[in-house]
């Protein structure tokens, strides 16, 4: 399960943590049980006035459970642990950035005990380690079409399923997308598979009874149950944030399980937590929307990977100051709401359409837009396909047709072979900074959480641009400018463009023990 509270996110945590209290609307502090009855009409109030009757609880969701627990499964992956750079090197090998062995005699069993432990070696003659990792799923197909998160799969070379009477069967990944985190797997059972359905969960109100089932720490076929506690939440995790908040328990194993109404039917895929360092769950989870979810689902099933619309463009939220300051309101005078261009490619799509610098985008087709919406709608047309833009340019709103084209970034393709990819890493000589994947080995070396993305900096030269900027080895980055990053040929892609506009410094958006900053580094020579 991934987990929002990643080093600065803990002391947020804590800071926002009141035990036991609750603001009353006179606006102090007061305790007191979280339910109440409502008080007694008093002689004042008018006796036409009907007290509102209370919503129905249901007494028992054991029916319901009983019914939906052989949908659901335990996924199980396995991947080979790495050597990292450092383990072919002796005790007496000096590595100044490496953990350090306790003084003990030369060539002494203690001193090699340290070595191996703190370098993660194994010891001669013995099979490779492996890490294991669990997670959730559920059916949808009777045929053996599993549902789970990209991160519960990803980088796994064995992944396998059990179902709730305890039979096991490897599993292919029939493909993943790692930008919403989904991913689809596929078994052949000797008969049909108990399956559930995707719901709209569109209609999901705040407030609505949700069950979420799953194998958190590895306990199998664990129910948990609560309230949606708020919709289309943007947590800042990626581009296409609109999360279903819920405050039924999910901890460390429900990723990739369902979210179910109480007709039985999924309506988020649980991906996210905000909990403690170790997954514990403090009643803030959060999963993809199944209607979000359903036409990537089935792009996945088809060909094995998503094609999303592009524009080509770059935009921001209009703000009620940039809405005041371009004197952009709606016809009852509020400020108007829209996504503000701030960069158009002059090769994209938007540029062809007609679109300049400084518009605003109020409407894709019948749908209202802001700065969170708009990726995640854009990205659900298919390349190719035609859509209307409602634009409203230089005081006045005017429609656009635009065919969008083909996004740039690559999909996730589900792996060809069993190995896991190789370690990768791109040195840049203008920064002075050489980056790597994460992988599993990088994971357990710098304690970096299973949802971390981005590269890692895996060396930094002396008198660098990038040392005179405080960045340093084990520190994350994450974003280059506006542009997301996961791989080392996405980081050196980004910068290569800024170098070729004949910009004189790089924008990274670094991960370190302290949390996320923004950090400008000169190119070598500026």
């Amino acid at each position: 399960m991934k987990n929002l509270l990643a080093r600065s996110g803990a002391r947020r945590a804590a800071c926002l943590a009141v035990s036991g209290l609750a603001l009353s609307l006179s606006g102090g502090w007061s305790v007191g049980p979280a339910f109440a009855q409502s008080a007694p009409p008093t002689s004042s109030q008018p006796s036409s006035v009907p007290t509102p009757a209370p919503r129905s609880v249901p007494s028992s969701f054991a029916d319901l459970a009983n019914r939906l627990l052989p949908s659901v499964v335990n996924v199980s992956t396995s991947a080979v642990l790495k050597p990292s750079k450092n383990d072919d090197k002796g005790p007496d090998s000096s590595d100044p950035d490496g953990p350090q062995v306790p003084p003990f005699q030369p060539g002494s069993p203690l001193e090699k005990f340290f070595h191996d432990y703190l370098k993660h070696k194994p010891a001669p003659n013995q099979p490779p380690r492996r890490q294991q990792a669990l997670g959730s799923g559920f059916i949808i197909d009777a045929s053996g079409i599993i549902v789970t998160n990209n991160h519960v799969i990803e980088g796994a070379d064995q992944v396998s399923v059990t179902l709730q009477d305890g039979t096991e069967m490897p599993a292919r990944i029939v493909g993943r997308d790692s930008q919403v985190d989904l991913a689809v797997l596929e078994v052949k059972p000797k008969h049909p598979l108990p399956t559930v359905p995707l719901g709209q969960s569109d209609k999901a109100r705040i407030g609505d009874w949700v069950l979420a089932i799953g194998n958190p720490f590895g306990l199998n076929g664990t129910v948990t149950a609560g309230i949606i506690s708020s919709r289309g939440r943007n947590v800042e995790h990626g581009l296409y944030d609109d999360y279903i908040q819920t405050d039924a328990a999910i901890n460390r194993g429900n990723s990739g399980g369902p979210l179910f109404n109480l007709s039985g039917e999924v309506i988020g895929i649980n991906t996210l937590i905000y909990g403690g360092a170790g997954g514990d769950s403090i009643g803030i989870g959060f999963a993809i929307p199944a209607d979000d979810a359903r036409g990537i689902i089935d792009q996945l099933r088809r060909t094995g990977h998503v094609s999303r619309g592009w524009m080509g463009l770059k935009f921001q939220d209009v703000t009620n100051d940039i809405a005041e300051t371009l004197d952009f309101h709606k016809p009852d005078g509020s400020n108007g709401k829209g996504t503000l261009i701030s960069e158009i490619d002059p090769k994209g799509p938007a540029a062809k359409a007609g679109l300049e610098v400084g518009d605003i985008i109020t409407r894709v087709g019948d749908q209202d837009v802001t700065g969170q919406t708009m990726p995640r709608i854009i990205a659900s047309i298919l390349p190719g396909a035609k859509a209307q833009l409602t634009v409203w340019h230089k005081g006045a709103l005017k429609t656009l047709p635009i065919t969008l084209g083909q996004s740039p970034t690559p999909p996730d393709m589900p792996p060809s072979d069993t190995h896991q990819p190789e370690h990768r890493h791109a040195a840049l000589g203008e920064l002075g900074v050489t980056v790597s994947s994460i992988d599993a080995d990088a994971r357990t070396q710098y304690a970096l959480t299973d949802d971390q993305r981005g590269v890692l900096v895996s060396r930094v030269e002396a008198g660098s641009p990038a040392a005179s900027r405080g960045i340093a080895e084990g520190n994350v980055i994450t974003q280059v400018g506006q542009d997301q990053i996961n791989t080392p040929d996405d980081f050196a892609k980004a910068v290569q463009r800024l170098h070729e506009r004949k910009k004189t410094e790089v924008l990274l958006l670094v991960q370190d023990d302290d949390g996320l900053r923004w950090v400008p580094v000169p190119f070598l020579g500026n």
